[in-house]
């Protein structure tokens, strides 16, 4: 009996299918409207809308209105954003800026832009 041959190509090209499918939870842990607050929503926003545009959903707590859920959490520092889904749960401290090193724990590739005509 001879082995299976996989089509190496049509796998990759539907799991790039899937990934692009995947919905992703997030949640931003703030402390008021400072400004590193600030920043982290925007970057966060920034970010969701140019890499998971219709394929995520953000809820943003402020720990001063509602500090059990950061409590649940153990949220130590602010911004804090965790990734709930697609798993694993990944958590990220600050405001977010740089974003190479989230597209990487968020388990996103950087968007393939066409160079300028």
């Amino acid at each position: 009996m001879e082995p299976e041959i996989r089509d190496e190509t049509r796998f990759y090209e539907r799991r790039l299918r899937d990934e692009a499918k995947q919905h992703y939870l997030l949640r931003l842990y703030v402390t008021g409207f400072t400004p590193t607050s600030t920043r982290a929503i925007t970057n966060l926003k920034h970010l969701c809308e140019e890499h998971l545009k219709g394929r995520f959903e953000l809820e943003v707590i402020d720990i001063f209105q509602r500090p059990a859920l950061a409590k649940g959490e153990q949220i130590i520092a602010t911004p804090t954003l965790i990734k709930l889904l697609p798993a694993p749960m990944q958590r990220f401290i600050g405001d977010l800026s740089g974003v190479g090193g989230k597209l990487f724990g968020l388990d996103l590739k950087p968007s393939r832009r066409r160079p300028p005509a």
